[in-house]
């Protein structure tokens, strides 16, 4: 572990904000914002501005992927002290780890999508043993399960299915679920380390669930990557016997030989297409959007002023877990087992950072369903934000595009990756009615140069500034932390290849967290500039102008570094924000 790695797992700890309908830091565990690259740890004495991406062999998640490994070093968890099942006191802890398997297989029970499937506890486990075990307990490797069902009348409900390590049995029995005769059930996963992994409750690692079509792996899968039989959902089961649970349940984590990385899901463009048709006979009422503090209109998932390089990923569930590592639902039966002295574990994510941050800060309230995983309290989720989204953003509307890294293969766009993505969540494919063409070009620009984008944020600094950061290790208030996702981000989109630069200059303190941010006029670029050590006055360059050459971040000498090691993900240099949690 680097020392710089050393000094973010020993930060203090960061509150999250909590609220009886679901408030829970989203990166509490994981943060997966805008990913980060950083080339080579720098050592620094004192604030340091920086401009440009920073390359670093870690990925912050840029969707709040709570409690994430960064450079397999640091793991977070979100902690409740004697919390109600309702409302709790969350707190980002550090916890060491050394550098935990990051890529973990989830075993999906059989029938998956019925009331006795959603109350069967998903099982986790090591993608590949030798690389080291998988523990649903340890944030760096928590996975999460979200569940929603449509009624034939349009009423919709919530159940988030439980997760616990293969072999064990949950702290304390999962609370029965109930799913009315023809209703539409749909699942969502997240995860707050790399790359999850689909199984078929009694299928081979190596089957990966596909009877009958399995393709043999090294275990050690990268987002984007080939390497293993992956369930590419509904679109290609191939060959999967009728009792095979990912077909049971039109799984979908990736494209053959090539998964998402942290998100994957089981019949989500049903649901969808089931809750559209309610909509449209007006048996589902989705909330309009109202009027923010700025006098916009409250943003959604698919605003680019929330958006960063991998959209629409992660979910909001959350856990209750032992200090012998069990894990329960968070209701009070599971309560009234296990007591107060527990982890809540949240995966970071996009959903939980517009829930828990994005939207109070700006006086907007989610629009939140009984879940009942939760005692049927109101909490919010994926699909809730995703039909939300569909039903009132405005333009212009971020749709996951073809530079997403997790819809490539081999580094290469795919137009079917992308789908299979997009109708998971509920977006129009490329080239459909109400799509686009997923032009990476255009979503850059929309993301950096629209004022409906990272610049609305920059705009409202103010309001942001008071809101909480997500993630203590990457920004001190909610406004740094978005300024350095949005700044990761440009790296990770490869927004450079479009002509665009980079307009955002972040101004980091000794410990790498970013204490200022301030952006360029439209076509100019950022800069990045050396500060003297402590005690000494920071320069920061004028716009458009630099002191080191672009990827690269400089610092007063004190000492050196070793450089991180680069992992891979979806066939690139796996990078992401800096922090302490890859997924925000």
């Amino acid at each position: 572990m680097s020392p710089l790695a050393q000094r973010r797992l020993h930060r203090s700890q960061s509150a999250i904000p909590a609220t009886a309908a679901m408030p829970d830091a989203r990166d509490a565990p994981n943060p997966r914002s805008g990913p980060v690259t950083r080339s080579g740890p720098v050592t620094r004495s004192g604030p340091v501005t920086r401009s440009g991406p920073v390359t670093r062999a870690s990925k912050v998640r840029g969707r709040l992927r709570v409690a994430a490994v960064v450079a397999g070093a640091a793991a977070l968890a979100v902690t409740a002290a004697g919390c109600s099942p309702g409302k709790a006191n969350l707190h980002l802890s550090a916890a060491a780890a050394a550098a935990p398997n990051a890529n973990c297989s989830l075993i999906v029970p059989a029938n998956p999508l019925t009331a006795a499937g959603l109350a069967t506890p998903y099982q986790l486990t090591a993608t590949d043993p030798a690389a080291g075990p998988c523990n649903e307990a340890n944030t760096a490797q928590s996975a999460f399960v979200q569940g929603a069902i449509l009624t034939r009348d349009g009423q919709l409900t919530l159940y988030d299915p439980l997760v616990i390590d293969a072999g064990t049995q949950p702290a304390a029995p999962p609370a029965a679920a109930q799913v009315p005769a023809g209703a539409t059930v749909a699942l969502w996963f997240g995860f707050n380390g790399d790359n999850l992994t689909l199984q078929a409750a009694g299928a081979a690692p190596a089957n990966n669930g596909q009877a009958g079509n399995g393709q043999a792996g090294n275990g050690r899968r990268n987002r984007g990557q080939p390497g293993g039989a992956q369930a590419a959902g509904a679109q290609a089961a191939g060959g999967a016997a009728a009792g095979n649970s990912l077909a049971q349940g039109n799984c979908v984590n990736g494209l053959n030989g090539s998964i998402f990385g942290q998100f994957a899901s089981c019949n989500g463009a049903a649901f969808f297409q089931a809750a559209n048709a309610a909509i449209a006979a007006n048996k589902l009422q989705v909330p309009a959007l109202a009027m923010a503090k700025d006098n916009m209109p409250c943003p959604t998932v698919r605003d680019f002023s929330v958006v960063d390089q991998d959209q629409s990923d992660n979910v909001t569930a959350q856990y209750l877990a032992t200090a012998n590592g069990q894990i329960a639902q968070k209701n009070a039966a599971a309560m009234a087992v296990v007591g107060n002295n527990t982890t809540n574990l949240a995966n970071a994510s996009d959903n939980v950072l517009l829930d828990q941050f994005i939207l109070p800060t700006l006086g907007c309230t989610p629009w939140t369903r009984p879940n009942g995983a939760q005692d049927g309290q109101p909490t919010g989720s994926l699909p809730l934000n995703e039909l939300q989204a569909a039903a009132g953003q405005r333009a212009p509307i971020a749709l996951v595009p073809l530079n997403d890294p997790m819809t490539l293969v081999n580094n290469n766009q795919s137009t079917q990756k992308t789908n299979l993505y997009r109708v998971a969540v509920g977006q129009a494919q490329l080239g459909a009615a109400g799509g686009d063409n997923g032009d990476g070009a255009a979503y850059c620009t929309n993301l950096y140069n629209s004022p409906n984008g990272i610049r609305r944020v920059f705009n409202d600094q103010a309001i942001f500034a008071n809101g909480p950061t997500p993630d203590a290790g990457a920004g001190t208030n909610l406004f740094t932390f978005l300024a350095t996702r949005a700044n990761d981000a440009f790296t990770n989109l490869n927004c450079a290849n479009f002509g665009l630069t980079n307009p955002i200059t972040l101004t980091l303190d000794g410990n790498g967290v970013t204490t200022a941010a301030t952006i360029a006029p439209v076509g100019q670029a950022g800069g990045t500039a050396t500060t003297p050590p402590a005690g000494g006055t920071a320069t920061t360059p004028a716009a458009g102008t630099t002191t080191a050459p672009a990827g690269t971040m400089t610092t007063a000498p004190a000492g050196t570094t070793p450089p991180k090691p680069t992992r891979t993900r979806n066939g690139r240099r796996q990078v992401s924000m800096h922090g302490r949690f890859p997924n925000w």
